[in-house]
């Protein structure tokens, strides 16, 4: 147990950012609506999910709809509260702790902010260790947890409470009622007990963003920044370029998109692309594919190695693509047919990333 306040907030949106792998939204808007929240109300609890009865109702809030949107359209004010009803009615059971879904700039912080305002704790648990585009891809699903009793509800009050009979399900009617909500909603999903959570949660994915923060607020300070940060990141250098474009579209309430590299540094002459469905799912250098989910596709700045996301791609940015593991149950049989490449359309099978990768600049 220990507390979050504003400087560990600064630290968590920056690694949630880099493990949303280019989607979860901007942390900059995530983490000013965290911040506010304990600047008005204090720090929030962490709590560890040992630390969690096992007979605890604990819920995530996050986000659903296109990163983008919610830039534009924020959030209300009273969505937590909402939820917290709803969920609780549902049940008769008061909610015990919150914890965010998935890792990214804004999904992870949503969370801390409404377990500010409404005095609850946080767990350090998530469901993907990562981030992924639909409400199905979380490792509760390969636990055989419902994504529902699912409540959702937009800044104007309207909500609505979901019944399915498939997690998929679940993602195709909540996805229509985001576009008719403008986009974007705030939504609670997968309650569980604190046994379910324990079982299939991605531990310490709170405080391996904090630490992942902290080492790129600092890793100027190397020697070797670059060396440095693929060495605390355990990550691998995929490909060195300059963005020469950009094509983006939302549409079904993602966003989609494919970003075009020209190499520089010990990949000029070389090239590379990353296509993204609001987080990057392949990453191809001179044609040949080198990385596809569940692993991570991260682009970072080659500056300052801070993450930058699929709504922040911008043309002559020079970044750092890299590839980090992904959570270990994602590799099984399960996990590959929930999130793998050919789920997204992509004609190849899941190769690990330390095995793609061996012939990728950089990693000769």
């Amino acid at each position: 147990m220990r507390k979050i306040g504003i400087p560990e907030i600064e630290d968590i949106a920056t690694g949630a950012a880099l493990l949303g792998a280019g989607g979860g939204g901007d942390p900059y808007v995530g983490k000013l609506v965290a911040m506010g929240a304990v600047r008005d109300c204090g720090p929030v609890t962490l709590l560890d999910p040992e630390e969690v009865p096992d007979d605890a109702l604990v819920v995530p809030i996050a986000m659903m709809g296109a990163p983008t949107v919610l830039a534009e359209k924020a959030i209300g004010g009273g969505e937590y509260q909402r939820l917290y009803d709803m969920v609780s009615r549902f049940f008769g059971q008061k909610i015990y702790a919150f914890m965010p879904i998935e890792a990214g700039g804004v999904n992870s912080m949503l969370p801390i902010a409404a377990a500010a305002r409404l005095g609850l704790p946080l767990v350090d648990v998530d469901g993907m260790g990562r981030a992924f585009p639909e409400l199905q891809m979380v490792t509760f699903t390969i636990g055989g947890i419902s994504a529902t009793p699912m409540a959702l509800t937009d800044e104007k009050g309207n909500s609505v409470i979901f019944e399915t009979i498939t997690n998929k399900w679940t993602e195709e009617l909540a996805r229509s009622v985001t576009m008719s909500c403008g986009g974007s909603v705030s939504v609670s999903l997968y309650p569980m007990n604190g046994a379910q959570m324990k079982q299939y949660g991605v531990r310490g994915i709170v405080t391996r963003s904090q630490q992942l923060g902290a080492a790129i607020r600092t890793v100027k300070t190397a020697e070797n920044p670059e060396e440095h940060f693929l060495e605390f990141t355990e990550g691998y250098k995929l490909f060195q370029g300059k963005i020469s474009d950009v094509l983006r579209e939302t549409r079904a309430g993602f966003n989609f998109g494919r970003v075009l590299l020209e190499g520089i540094g010990a990949c000029k002459g070389r090239s590379a692309a990353v296509e993204f469905q609001n987080e990057n799912l392949t990453a191809e250098v001179d044609g040949k594919i080198v990385a596809t989910v569940p692993d991570l596709i991260c682009l970072v700045d080659t500056e300052t190695f801070s993450p930058v996301t699929t709504d922040a791609l911008k043309y002559g940015k020079r970044v750092l693509v890299v590839g980090l593991k992904c959570f270990e149950m994602w590799r099984c049989p399960a996990g590959i047919e929930l999130v793998g490449p050919r789920y997204f359309g992509v004609d190849t099978d899941y190769i690990p990333l330390e095995e793609r990768c061996k012939e990728v600049c950089g990693n000769v």
